[in-house]
């Protein structure tokens, strides 16, 4: 069981988001899990690379018909450096409570 300081430290801050009060901790560390997984593979890409990427995504406005057909390759060949399936495999490892088996995209 965390000690108080622990749970007034969380508290304090949990004050400060809006909504963050109502989410169960658990849920917060699964959340911190997967940011922290998404941040190594965001880390696959050079700086350069990573703001090409936010304009090409601020350009589409969620929208690929936004963006011509060469700058739909460079997106989806910097999407492709980051390893969504590997991401999508690792995260899935990291929040199961029961050992998944081996699937395509996980490791190296």
């Amino acid at each position: 069981m965390p000690s108080g300081f622990i749970n007034k430290s969380l508290g304090a801050t949990a004050g400060h988001v809006p909504g963050l009060r109502r989410l169960p901790v658990l849920k917060l560390l699964a959340l911190a899990e997967v940011g922290l997984l998404a941040r190594d593979h965001v880390r696959l890409l050079t700086g350069a690379e990573r703001r090409r990427l936010l304009e090409l995504v601020r350009s589409a406005h969620g929208l690929p018909t936004h963006l011509d057909e060469s700058e739909r390759r460079e997106l989806a060949r910097l999407v492709a450096k980051l390893e969504p399936v590997r991401l999508a495999g690792r995260a899935a490892d990291r929040l199961s409570p029961v050992p998944l088996p081996r699937l395509r995209g996980r490791g190296r």
